[in-house]
């Protein structure tokens, strides 16, 4: 009797332990399944979107864009003011903004009557809006303040071909921009030579990697920005200081037409009436002497990008103003010298 029972305790310790492991099998087969499941969906998910125009808004011979881009996963808004005549293909003059990316009145449309003045000229003036404090670069990762920004993919790859094909332009492109942007344009055409036939920069310090170029970038970009220029090229010892240095890399601006124009930071009594009375009181002063210091700076900045571009034998126009301070009248009046040069690249006479 107690054999039989001992017999049937084992028989019954062995048809649990039979049953765990049923269990645990068919526990990691459905672990097993959720997992190529879960796999399986991530690679048949659909791809990323593809950069797109996704709105035009039509108001006269101004065209409100909204353009989708993939690199930054966000729509960009971006201004053509179309030529008179809009039947005939018409090249396109791309005009950086400053500082605020537009958002502001410290921008082409705002603060110049440069509209005005290309309104009888047959091209389509671009007019990105956007970018705040970003240099119009590719930063390598996000910034909590001014946010994701791949400027460079976006204008290099993104952007050309949507416009080209939405305006039936020629697909000849110039650039130009001042100030942070005159920088920035110098390293769109670096980073893609032959895409802007003809590139203008006014007031733009060409350097970065050396501690004052870098200094002006960083008063920019986190003083004035709110950003950290860490987030867009890393520490000072970075290697990505020196691959976006227009100055470093400016062999890959041989072929391309250039106009680059400075003041030397010595003001006239216009400009001192101007900041006088665009911020009465001590701020006027105050940014009346960071006109005159930047200027400085960015003349200083320039003579050495003609140094580098003279060792290289690469022809350029050159506009030194012997007087001048870092402000919208002195550019407006170079974009007005530089468009024989620019009107050139786009297969234009002037």
């Amino acid at each position: 009797m107690r054999s039989r029972t001992r017999k049937s305790v084992i028989r019954a310790q062995a048809g649990v332990g039979r049953r765990k492991r049923v269990l645990r099998t068919a526990a990691v087969a459905l672990t097993a399944a959720m997992s190529m499941s879960v796999f399986a969906g991530a690679t048949s998910a659909e791809p990323g979107k593809a950069p797109a125009i996704t709105s035009v808004e039509k108001d006269g011979r101004t065209w409100h864009l909204k353009v989708y881009s993939a690199a930054m996963d966000s729509e960009i808004t971006v201004d053509v003011q179309r030529p008179a005549d809009e039947s005939a293909p018409a090249p396109n003059l791309y005009m950086l903004n400053g500082l605020d990316g537009g958002y502001g009145t410290a921008s082409w449309k705002a603060a110049t009557h440069a509209l005005e003045w290309l309104a009888d000229k047959p091209v389509n003036v671009i007019q990105p809006i956007g970018g705040r404090g970003s240099y119009y670069t590719d930063w390598q990762q996000p910034d909590p303040r001014l946010g994701v920004n791949k400027w460079k993919t976006f204008f290099t790859e993104e952007l050309p071909p949507l416009l080209d094909a939405e305006l039936g332009s020629t697909g000849l492109n110039s650039l130009a921009g001042l100030s942070t942007s005159g920088t920035s344009v110098l390293q769109l055409a670096e980073a893609k030579p032959g895409l802007w036939k003809s590139v203008a920069a006014y007031s733009g310090c060409a350097q970065i990697a050396d501690p004052v170029g870098r200094r002006f970038l960083e008063l920019a970009v986190e003083t004035w920005g709110g950003g950290d220029t860490e987030n867009m090229y890393g520490p000072a010892d970075s290697p990505l200081w020196a691959e976006n240095d227009p100055v470093i890399n400016a062999e890959k601006l041989r072929d391309t037409k250039l106009y680059i124009s400075t003041g030397s930071g010595i003001p006239v009594l216009e400009d001192v009436q101007y900041y006088l009375d665009s911020a009465p009181g001590p701020m006027g002063a105050v940014n009346l002497s960071l006109g005159v210091i930047i200027e400085a700076a960015v003349n200083g900045c320039t003579a050495n990008l003609k140094n580098k571009l003279d060792s290289l034998d690469i022809p350029a126009t050159y506009n030194f103003n012997p007087v001048g301070t870092h402000y919208w009248p002195y550019w407006e009046e170079a974009l007005k010298d530089s468009w024989p040069l620019l009107a050139e690249g786009m297969g234009l006479s002037s």
